[in-house]
């Protein structure tokens, strides 16, 4: 009887962890789709480019180095479709549009281009690179060229290929590597302070 008890209280013990676990996944996504959400709405216009300067990739890197790709993708992914479905969490909403309509406008290809940034940074996390801040630098490069890639050649698509440069690349170059160094060097420095504490 006291095998069965001890069985079952282990089973119980372990649903309940279980259930923390996912708890403190789902509050984690919540928590990463609202940061991305205030970034997002944190903008420097820059004219006549129709995709301002955000915060958004700040707050996209910082998350994926801190969470790692699986929680990282799960929380880009929960943005995504929150967007989709008409809430006003991407830059210039509701003013410039909502939903799927929004998303196909000019920031839909760096919308895109955040999956991918954000699964190579994250992945880079998995082992171990957001301890060291030259190594994430280098993860957050490789996906910020990818993502910047796909959204000027969405610009260009939209708007001319003489644009792709113009509109697509250059307002971003010196921004977003302000914004690669501070998240590179964000999570390490965490990192430091918990093994101090």
């Amino acid at each position: 009887m006291s095998i069965s008890l001890t069985g079952q209280s282990f089973a119980v013990r372990t649903i309940a962890d279980s259930s923390t676990k996912y708890l403190m996944y789902a509050l984690c996504v919540a928590f990463g789709v609202c940061l991305i959400t205030v970034a997002a709405k944190i903008k420097v216009p820059l004219w006549p480019n129709p995709t301002p300067v955000t915060l958004q990739t700040l707050a996209i890197f910082t998350i994926a180095s801190a969470y790692g790709s699986r929680l990282a993708v799960a929380t880009i992914m929960a943005y995504m479709i929150a967007g989709a479905a008409g809430m006003p969490v991407f830059t210039g909403t509701p003013e410039k549009g909502l939903g799927l309509a929004y998303m196909a406008g000019p920031t839909g290809g760096y919308l895109a281009g955040f999956v991918i940034m954000t699964y190579l940074t994250g992945l880079a996390a998995d082992y171990g690179w957001s301890k060291n801040p030259f190594k994430m630098a280098g993860a957050m490069l490789t996906g910020e060229v990818i993502m910047l890639t796909i959204g000027a050649l969405w610009m260009g698509y939209l708007f001319g290929s003489e644009k792709i440069i113009a509109w697509g690349v250059g307002p971003f170059i010196v921004t977003d590597l302000i914004k690669l160094a501070i998240a590179a060097c964000i999570v390490p420095a965490l990192w430091n302070l918990f093994k101090k504490s």
